[in-house]
């Protein structure tokens, strides 16, 4: 599976792949997939690097993993396909949205057109087994993601990391903050954000400002 992965991050995670974990976690995820239905499609598991080449990264958004539901989950984080409904996190990210920027909620949830601007929509772990959230945590995604996110920290300058909810805030150790803007609040689930974690934290824009005084093409989120 790790042979789908786009050239420009090959190198870049070629030692990850190679090791015992990561082997392990490959006959994991086949024996799931085989046996079970899981998400997302086994073309799309690594969307979140084949949209967002690693020269061109700028922005990383971490979730947690896909969603498990029929025809939604593609690779990216808080993403859908084109013609799903949007989950409750994803109304509630292009709430704040428009309220930061003033941009209407989109028609299509599917988020591919961040990614291709070079905002990495990475899952901690990046399968799931159908109507079970969670069931494939702890089966080595996690390693392999916080490789990811130190491997950007030491190798980049200048990214913006947002983290949203107390998982992604756990891989801000990962972060060399003196490099980098990490920006932090609550989730977007309707559960921090109806508690005032999540709206009016401005991400968007405080992207965009950071990325500008960088010299760097802002996002049209």
């Amino acid at each position: 599976m790790n042979q789908k992965i786009t050239e420009s991050w090959k190198p870049i995670l070629q030692k990850e792949f190679e090791k015992p974990y990561f082997k392990d976690l490959m006959t994991f995820v086949r024996s799931e997939y085989n046996e079970h239905q899981c998400f997302p499609p086994e073309n799309q598991l690594f969307s979140a690097f084949d949209f967002c080449s690693f020269d061109d990264l700028k922005v990383v958004i971490i979730g947690q993993d896909p969603y498990h539901d029929n025809g939604q989950a593609n690779g990216l984080c808080f993403s859908v396909n084109d013609g799903m409904k949007h989950p409750p996190s994803l109304k509630n990210i292009f709430k704040e949205i428009e309220t930061d920027l003033g941009k209407p909620t989109p028609e299509s949830g599917n988020l591919d057109r961040w990614a291709k601007q070079g905002v990495l929509l990475l899952n901690a772990t990046l399968t799931v087994r159908a109507h079970d959230a969670g069931s494939h945590q702890k089966n080595g995604w996690e390693q392999f993601t916080d490789a990811v996110i130190q491997t950007i920290s030491e190798n980049k300058k200048d990214i913006v990391f947002l983290l949203w909810g107390g998982f992604a805030k756990k891989k801000g150790n990962k972060i060399d903050k003196k490099k980098h803007c990490v920006l932090e609040s609550g989730h977007p689930s309707p559960l921090s954000a109806n508690r005032g974690y999540w709206f009016g934290n401005k991400h968007f824009s405080e992207s965009n400002k950071y990325l500008s005084e960088k010299g760097l093409n802002t996002i049209i989120w």
